[in-house]
């Protein structure tokens, strides 16, 4: 049985793609100092599951061929809610009509942005006083990681990929995320190992299997039919030292990475 300090927080993040130059990038943020978790980090936008996500009345409000257990709904919709406050991207649609919201709407919504970030409101009231449908099936899932137990903070996060509309140029928050950018993944990773930028092991590991796809189509299509393996890192002691490990069946490779390399 888990003790409460080591309890499983649910959380979502969002992998919002693009095509550029003939390669795909993804859209990150830099994380505030003064966060408790990734501070200072390149992170792909994200956070905890809120209790608000969890409302059964969210149904009624969404576009979807799937059916959604209840739980993972509240994944998707907490996916969608991070993506829009973090990087102003937001994947709905009006009501009446199925194409997603153009950056026109989405500049008259600002003010929902702003009670997201000072954690008021809900995604429910959010949709009944814009007359919108969250479009859940956007979301595609790309991983799933559940943090080491032997961390003192552990969380149960579902990752999402998804295509980003093509006119929500997206922008940071200015409050949790201090910058933003549009990076290829290959980019990202090299400026992580040159120094210049810091990313957490889960998020380069992440970084590393969307690097496998030139476009977007090609990555959506292949994420699509693929299984997602829940990836829970392990310890592995050995005479040379201490390694991370997942399973290779994960989609990542073999990896055994170096305890002391991690942040």
């Amino acid at each position: 049985m888990q003790n409460s300090a080591n309890k499983l927080i649910p959380a979502s993040t969002v992998l919002a793609v693009r095509d550029r130059n003939d390669d795909i990038e993804v859209f990150m943020v830099v994380r505030h100092h003064q966060i408790d978790f990734a501070s200072g980090a390149l992170v792909f936008p994200g956070g905890k599951v809120d209790k608000n996500d969890l409302n059964i009345k969210i149904r009624d409000h969404i576009i979807s061929d799937q059916n959604l257990s209840h739980e993972e709904l509240s994944y998707r919709i907490a996916a969608i809610r991070e993506c829009y406050e973090e990087a102003n991207v937001l994947f709905a649609c009006d009501e009446n009509n199925s194409e997603i919201l153009s950056d026109g709407k989405l500049a008259k919504l600002t003010t929902w942005r702003e009670k997201f970030n000072n954690r008021q409101g809900s995604m429910y009231e959010f949709a009944v006083h814009e007359k919108l449908k969250f479009t859940v099936d956007n979301l595609i899932p790309f991983a799933h990681w559940i943090t080491p137990k032997m961390m003192p903070k552990r969380f149960d996060t579902y990752f999402y990929i998804a295509e980003a509309p093509h006119d929500h140029l997206g922008e940071h928050d200015g409050k949790e995320s201090i910058d933003s950018i549009w990076i290829n993944p290959k980019q990202a990773i090299e400026e992580c190992e040159s120094g210049r930028r810091t990313i957490i092991f889960p998020t380069k590991m992440n970084l590393e299997k969307l690097s496998r796809f030139n476009n977007v189509k090609d990555a959506i299509e292949t994420t699509s039919k693929e299984n997602v393996i829940t990836v829970e890192p392990k310890v592995e002691k050995t005479e040379k030292g201490s390694f991370l490990t997942i399973p290779e069946e994960a989609g990542y490779g073999l990896i055994r990475e170096p305890l002391e390399n991690l942040r």
